[in-house]
């Protein structure tokens, strides 16, 4: 078995997966960095925080698929639908 403080130093040797963007506009990095300052962050930490929230939602394809995934529920007729509404108000 490695010791507790062997394996600390070789996590810390592992990176993680980097993102390099170019050619952006200055005046995005500008509004980036500024926001993360009034979050009292780096800017490698907001943005890493906000690229966590856009992978946590889904894409709108992906959205659509888990909808399709769905099991249909039975048709309901708009008489139907006026009938229970009529019924709920009638309860008032």
């Amino acid at each position: 078995m490695v010791p507790v403080a062997e394996r600390k130093e070789r996590m810390h040797t592992v990176s993680m997966p980097n993102v390099l963007i170019r050619d952006l506009d200055p005046t995005i990095h500008s509004v980036l960095a500024a926001r993360a300052e009034s979050r009292g962050q780096s800017l490698q930490q907001y943005l890493t925080s906000e690229l966590a929230l856009i992978a946590s939602r889904p894409t709108v394809p992906e959205l659509l698929a888990a909808l399709g995934e769905r099991p249909v529920s039975p048709a309901i007729s708009p008489e139907a639908i006026v009938a229970a509404i009529r019924e709920g108000r009638a309860d008032r």
